[in-house]
């Protein structure tokens, strides 16, 4: 822990449980966002900066001993949107990383990169069994933000893990999300194991709580470190009696990307409204 950690997307929801989160674990926060963040902590850094700028970007991790990069739009969106807010500031990051001499990044991936993917017949989902399948271009995106970590660590010596986000909210308000919540103390527990563990390399992990319901397998994740203390399952009865139990034929259910997999999520009925923000 030589220098602050620099979290882009400072303003945002998992941003800011990292500003408030990560002091009290040891860390120094250097935060970065487009818009300036709500109640800084007493000597907490902030830049307010897009994270395509690269000249800004080196500046801001200069000194930075890791960078948690959250920065972009909130679920699906078209495509220039997407583009610019995840793909582009990804390969900013990574590249201001490199420059800076960061040794490691932290990127928030999502369950969206293979949303298309079958709940499997019995046990666990692991990240080796569900490769690439988005079901977006906002999963299509996170697909890229993988891809650009491996390009890194192979050729340029980087440490980077990506977290395959689930439903990152103060509480589940779905049935789903008794399957896929990550709740805000694990979301910090889990980015503290991808900042501390040794010499990861490439790492792509699932991002939920101990969910009772999970059908996605934490060996990975918690082969980081990540020791989850939440339950989704607490929620389980007030969900349950708002919206029924899950249909066990649905693809909200059956499907990695739940909702996302349906034909509201089609890009020309969503370049038609204003962009929604689901996980």
């Amino acid at each position: 822990m030589t220098g602050p950690v620099l979290v882009t997307g400072g303003a945002g929801g998992i941003g800011t449980v990292l500003r408030r989160g990560l002091p009290e674990r040891g860390w120094a926060v250097r935060s970065l966002d487009v818009v300036p963040v709500e109640e800084p902590r007493p000597g907490e850094e902030h830049r307010i900066t897009d994270a395509t700028d690269l000249a800004a970007m080196v500046d801001a991790a200069s000194g930075a001993s890791a960078v948690v990069h959250l920065a972009g739009h909130l679920g699906e969106a078209a495509w220039p949107v997407i583009v610019h807010s995840h793909i582009e500031t990804a390969r900013t990051t990574l590249e201001a990383a490199r420059r800076a001499g960061v040794p490691r990044v932290v990127l928030a991936s999502s369950n969206h990169a293979s949303g298309f993917t079958a709940r499997p017949a019995q046990g666990l989902l692991r990240e080796v069994d569900a490769p690439p399948r988005p079901d977006t271009y906002y999963g299509l995106a996170k697909v890229a933000v993988e891809a650009l970590g491996s390009l890194y660590v192979d050729r340029y010596g980087l440490d980077v893990v990506c977290l395959r986000i689930g439903s990152a909210f103060p509480e589940p308000t779905t049935v789903r999300q008794l399957a896929t919540w990550l709740s805000p103390g694990d979301t910090l527990r889990l980015v503290d194991a991808a900042l501390r563990t040794p010499s990861p390399g490439f790492a792509v992990v699932w991002g939920i709580s101990a969910n009772t319901r999970a059908w996605w397998d934490l060996t990975a994740a918690r082969a980081l470190g990540y020791d989850p203390q939440d339950d989704a399952e607490v929620y389980a009865d007030a969900l349950i009696a708002a919206h029924g139990e899950a249909d066990p034929a649905d693809q909200v259910h059956t499907l990695v990307g739940g909702e996302y997999t349906l034909a509201d999520m089609d890009v020309d009925v969503v370049e038609a409204q204003e962009p929604g923000g689901r996980q």
